[in-house]
């Protein structure tokens, strides 16, 4: 019962952040793209949240990370032996300190 109440009260908050952020994107498309690109219509708010549902799909989720992140990277790591790790470390700190 207590998770029930839990999900009533988060789906109007997430309703509430698609709105907000579909007319966030509806507002910077009319501001910016048909004074920057000749052509380029206003849009209205359905076209702004297909909008963020496209983005979503090509470029992941809104919670930070992008779609093109994956768990690889972490294994990778996880397999390195110490040495292998310390000379990573080593390459990096150099790749750091060259663009200073």
């Amino acid at each position: 019962m207590n998770r029930k109440w839990k999900f009533l009260k988060i789906v109007p908050l997430v309703l509430l952040g698609i709105a907000v952020l579909g007319w966030i994107v509806m507002s910077l498309w009319n501001w910016l793209l048909p004074s920057l690109f000749a052509g380029v219509q206003q849009i209205d708010f359905l076209r702004a949240i297909g909008l963020l549902v496209l983005c979503r799909i090509l470029f992941g989720g809104f919670r930070g990370r992008g779609g093109w992140h994956g768990g690889h990277h972490r294994q990778r790591w996880e397999q390195m032996t110490e040495e292998e790790r310390a000379k990573f470390k080593d390459g990096m700190r150099m790749f750091r300190s060259r663009g200073k």
